[in-house]
């Protein structure tokens, strides 16, 4: 229990930063669907979408690579130097590619040539997250949790500040926000760089290129996957026909709305993901420095079992609450937590959470893989999931919009899980108790899709009804955690 508690520790640290740092940059939610029409948010929705696509190719799987193979200390200067130097002109490469490219791909985004600038912002920020993404693994390695979550904070603090004065100050439109991610970007890897410079000291090192390069590639389709599963959706909505969006959502709603509400009512299952991120974070370092150990099985599984609690309580509260969350009055912007002309969107949120809470199984069950070096499983995976998340969206948008979407999403990550779970267990035995950890699932989800029939039943009012379903799930949730988490 002591390792664990470890576990927990480093996960409360990123955990409280991250909080912090998603709560800060939340605030920009309110602020931007307070300021933008939902077709001009929806743009963001889509450049960010792309920056997620691009940091897979850019990155290359190094993060990982390094985290794998820098527990060797008396490497890690070599290790370090080696990966950052590549990534430095492979990046650069890219971003010159990118810049060829940028008439043709203009339209994906719904831009003209005028707003080319945002274009080029855009892979500014690409260029400067990726020669951030190891200083900062070496950071969480040596479990530097403290100016690991400084630099975080003063990333969002920076975004925030900037974006603030130069569209309240200075009249800007969206623009500002990839200005303000774009000058976070920068001063973060400088910072970041000059951290850890101490380890460009090491000596340039082909064999351990090619050893992060073997190790490293498998997370690029991998990761492609995730981002088709995390992402495309806006791409599909989108291109959605004009009429099927006015027949669903009413006279007047463009496919470029729908992106828009999406993408600001995708927020709300920000909750689940961020307890997703924390825990990943702390998760990776940990169970790489106690995979030797005897009792490391018994451990992840009840690790797992924790993460399940948690992730259940917290889909409980975001889910059944929604509505209430997104009319709070933030006092400063004086508008609510998501604009009304939004809230169109809220009933994808539980359908998400699920999802999140399903990239959780994954991001557990994928410590078999890593230990036993055996990554090449999770490309096939993740593209089984881009699969699923790209029929899914063609069959179910054209009927149900945004839930057809959301749906997708659900049925993509739920696959990925489950499949990882049954490969992972077979090569490390590690007792996930999958059958009762599933069923909580399938528990707390009938409270939340059950809601109007069960409240109606009980014939209480909305919120007090909302309080008794939340009262048995947190029993519910005790129940688990008196059954499983223990040793056996």
């Amino acid at each position: 229990m002591r390792k664990l508690r470890e576990l927990f520790s480093d996960t409360l640290i990123y955990g409280v930063s991250n909080v912090l740092a998603r709560f800060i940059n939340y605030l920009l939610v309110p602020f931007y669907t307070d300021v933008f029409s939902p077709a001009r948010y929806g743009i963001v929705g889509l450049i960010y979408a792309a920056i997620t696509f691009l940091n897979v190719i850019f990155t290359f799987g190094m993060e990982s690579a390094y985290l794998r193979y820098a527990e060797n200390r008396k490497e890690a200067a070599n290790i370090f130097k080696t990966i950052q130097l590549s990534l430095l002109g492979f990046a650069t490469i890219l971003s010159l590619l990118l810049w060829l490219l940028m008439p043709w791909l203009l339209p994906l985004f719904n831009l003209g040539q005028e707003t080319s600038g945002i274009f080029l912002m855009m892979i500014g920020i690409i260029w400067f997250d990726t020669l951030a993404i190891v200083p900062l693994a070496e950071l969480r390695l040596i479990r530097k949790t403290i100016p690991f979550a400084a630099l975080k904070l003063l990333h969002v603090g920076i975004n925030i500040a900037l974006n603030f004065y130069l569209i309240l100050g200075l009249n800007f439109g969206i623009e500002a926000v990839f200005i303000a991610n774009l000058a976070a970007s920068m001063v973060i890897t400088i910072l970041v760089w000059i951290f850890t410079s101490d380890l460009l000291s090491g000596t340039w090192n082909s064999t351990w290129l090619t050893k992060a390069f073997q190790f490293g590639w498998p997370f690029v389709p991998a990761g492609i996957g995730f981002a088709i599963n995390e992402v495309l959706d806006r791409f599909f909505l989108n291109n959605m026909d004009p009429a099927a969006a006015e027949q669903i959502y009413g006279m007047g709603t463009t496919p470029q709305d729908i992106v828009g509400i999406y993408n600001a009512c995708y927020k709300l299952a920000v909750f689940m993901l961020l307890l997703v991120q924390m825990y990943r974070m702390a998760w990776q370092p940990f169970f790489m420095r106690h995979a030797g150990d005897e009792e490391s099985p018994k451990m992840f599984g009840q690790a797992f079992v924790w993460y399940n609690a948690f992730s259940a309580i917290l889909f409980l509260i975001v889910a059944l609450f929604r509505e209430q969350i997104v009319a709070i009055r933030i006092p400063i912007l004086d508008a609510t937590l998501i604009g009304s002309d939004y809230w169109l969107g809220l009933e994808i949120v539980p359908y998400l959470l699920l999802a999140y809470w399903f990239h959780g199984w994954y991001i557990n069950f994928s410590s078999g893989v890593f230990i036993k070096e055996k990554t090449r499983i999770l490309y096939k995976i993740t593209l089984m999931g881009a699969v699923i998340t790209i029929i899914a969206n063609l069959a179910l948008i054209p009927s149900f919009g945004m839930i057809g979407s959301a749906t997708a999403t659900l049925l993509s990550y739920g696959a990925m899980a489950l499949t990882l779970g049954i490969y992972s267990k077979n090569i490390m035995h590690v007792p996930y108790r999958l059958p009762e950890s599933f069923g909580l699932m399938v528990i707390f989800a009938a409270l939340v899709f059950g809601e109007p029939i069960i409240v109606g039943w009980l014939s209480t009012g909305e919120i007090i009804g909302k309080m008794i379903l939340f009262i048995i799930g947190l029993v519910v949730a005790g129940g688990y955690l008196l059954k499983l988490a223990r040793f056996r």
